[in-house]
Order: C-alpha cells, then sequence, then structure tokens
C-alpha cells in the first residue's frame, strides 16, 4: 500500500492553491477596477460633451442636472433670483414630490446652506436640516435630520444664476467638475449688456485695417451681426478651452501656478488651443480679440500673466 501525502507535502498544495487562487482574484480585482474607471471616465467625457453643445442657458441647465443624476441618488436645480432660490426641477424623487418642487419658492434667508453657496461662491455641504435647506425642502423630499446634501452654484460673470442640489449617494467630484464646464459654457453666452472687454481695441491708424492689423475704434455695436456671433463663439471657445485645462489637468496648472510656468506644464494643451483659435477666429474675423489669451491670464493665471512664464509667447496677432 503506498504512503499517503505528509502533512508538509499537503500544506505546501493548499499554499500553492491559495496563491494561484489570490493571483486570480487580484486579476479579476484590477480588471473589474479598470472597467468602472473606464465607465466612469467615458460618463464623464459624455457628460462634458452635451454640455458643451447646449444652445442656450435653458438647454444648458437640463443638461446639467441630467448630467449629475448620474453621479448622484437624488438631485435638484434652483434659479437663483435676488435673495429667492426658485425650484426649477429635480431628477431621482417620486413623481408627485418632483411635481411639487417646481415653481417652489425658497428665501435664501430660511436656508443658510443655499445662502452660504451663493454668497462664497464655493461648494457647500450641509446636515438635511430646516434651517440649512429650509423646512419646505426637508418634507418634500423627507430628508432624514441627520443627512446630508451637497450644494454646488453655477458662477457666471461673478453672479450665482444656479445651484444643483444632490443628496443620496453622491460622487462630489464629478459633480462639482461638471458644475463648471456649464458655468464656463453659460459664460459665453450673450449678455444683457456686453462685457466691458469684449471688444477692446484702441484708436484708428491711417492705414485701412488688413486681417493682420484689426480695425481700430471699434465698438461692439458698431461690429455686424455677424462678427459679433463670431466673437461670441471665440469667447466660448476659450473658456471652455481653459476649463477644460483647469478640470482635466488640475495637476498640472497646481505645478505651473507653483513655478509660475503654466505654459510650461501645459504647452501641449496650450499649443492646440492657440492653433486652432488662430485658424477658427483669426483667419476668419479681421477684428478679432485674442479671448484666448484674456482667459488663459484671468483664470489660470489668477490675472497674474507672470505665472504663464517666460516661454509664453503672449497674444495672437
Amino acid at each position: 500500500m503506498a504512503p499517503g501525502p505528509t502533512k508538509t507535502a499537503l500544506r505546501k498544495l493548499l499554499e500553492e492553491h491559495h496563491s494561484q487562487l489570490s493571483s486570480k482574484l487580484d486579476s479579476i480585482f484590477a480588471e473589474s477596477r479598470d472597467d468602472a474607471r473606464r465607465e466612469f471616465a467615458d460618463q464623464l467625457n459624455q457628460a462634458v460633451r452635451r454640455l458643451r453643445i447646449a444652445p442656450d442657458a435653458e438647454e444648458l441647465s437640463v443638461t446639467l442636472l441630467d448630467a449629475a443624476a448620474q453621479f448622484a441618488s437624488h438631485a435638484a436645480l434652483f434659479g437663483v433670483q435676488g435673495e429667492t432660490a426658485k425650484a426649477e426641477r429635480a431628477r431621482g424623487v417620486l413623481e408627485p414630490a418632483a411635481a411639487s418642487f417646481i415653481g417652489l419658492e425658497i428665501p435664501l434667508a430660511s436656508a443658510a446652506a443655499l445662502a452660504g453657496a451663493v454668497e462664497t461662491r464655493d461648494p457647500v455641504t450641509a446636515v438635511t436640516a430646516p434651517a440649512e435647506v429650509s423646512s419646505e425642502l426637508c418634507e418634500l423630499f423627507q430628508h432624514p435630520s441627520e443627512g446630508r446634501v451637497s450644494i454646488y452654484p453655477v458662477v457666471v460673470r461673478d453672479q450665482v444664476p444656479a445651484l444643483l442640489y444632490a443628496w443620496g449617494a453622491v460622487q462630489g467630484s464629478a459633480i462639482e467638475l461638471l458644475t463648471q464646464v456649464a458655468a464656463a459654457v453659460w459664460n459665453a453666452f450673450p449678455a444683457p449688456a456686453p462685457p466691458p472687454e469684449l471688444v477692446t481695441i484702441a484708436p484708428a491708424p491711417p492705414a485701412a485695417p488688413t486681417a493682420a492689423e484689426p480695425a481700430r475704434g471699434l465698438t461692439w455695436e458698431n461690429l455686424s451681426a455677424e462678427d459679433q456671433q463670431i466673437h461670441l463663439r471665440a469667447q466660448r471657445f476659450a473658456r471652455v478651452q481653459v476649463a477644460e485645462m483647469r478640470l482635466f489637468e488640475s495637476d498640472a496648472v497646481q505645478k505651473g501656478r507653483a513655478a509660475r510656468n503654466l505654459y510650461g506644464a501645459l504647452q501641449k494643451s496650450i499649443d492646440a488651443a492657440r492653433e486652432t483659435f488662430r485658424n477658427q477666429f483669426f483667419a476668419r474675423c479681421a477684428n478679432m480679440v485674442d479671448y484666448l489669451d484674456l482667459e488663459l491670464t484671468r483664470t489660470l493665471a489668477n490675472d497674474d500673466s507672470d505665472l504663464l512664464g517666460n516661454t509664453y509667447p503672449g497674444p495672437l496677432v
């Protein structure tokens, strides 16, 4: 009769099986994690694309809410008018609550968290208590007394025309990125009064203007309707490009600011944006302004042009 395996041999065999099983589990876990990351990135990219092509503030608001609903259990959108937050629409809530929400007006004085997001222009996370979000919202959405809500302001020309309100399971970083992209797109929509920087051009030279020498002494009102639309598209392009640098290359932005060399940290993206801006706008409009340079200086460099670095080529001409 052949002798059976020894305890040492059995232990070794079990260790080998355990090692093989662990390797398989690690491989499965890594594959699942990579799949989840790809799916998350795809969802975020698709949401950003939809925001970028929104034709007006109304559709942009709906698109923002729909996109945010992919990254939160529940989400709602408020329009801000003076000292009041007016409910526009909600996602992820039952139909009676969603219908009752529309048109609800919340005085900011009765909702400290909403008021805080408007005043600070920064996201706010608060307890779902009546003093923080109002008794109306607590009752309508049946917020638990120790629940949490995240409020994201959409900042447009240093104003807050809208608030995104999310609760439940919230992927805050994704929603914050979406509100920033929405704000950049909204910024480029025509304002009730054109901003002073829209066309800032010095006195006219004696010679007739050419494409390389823009017409001077020109005001927004003197532009043709076609040129006005080109200028607005150019502003929108610049703001979206810079917003995407801030969103998707945030580490490079921080390093560039710290080294006072944003151009060196983001040269590939900046050069690509400059080339596109030159071809799409300067080539089509003799009185074009380099809105991309203005946006890089204002948003990335915090109005300190030295942060762009000594190698930055400067405004397009």
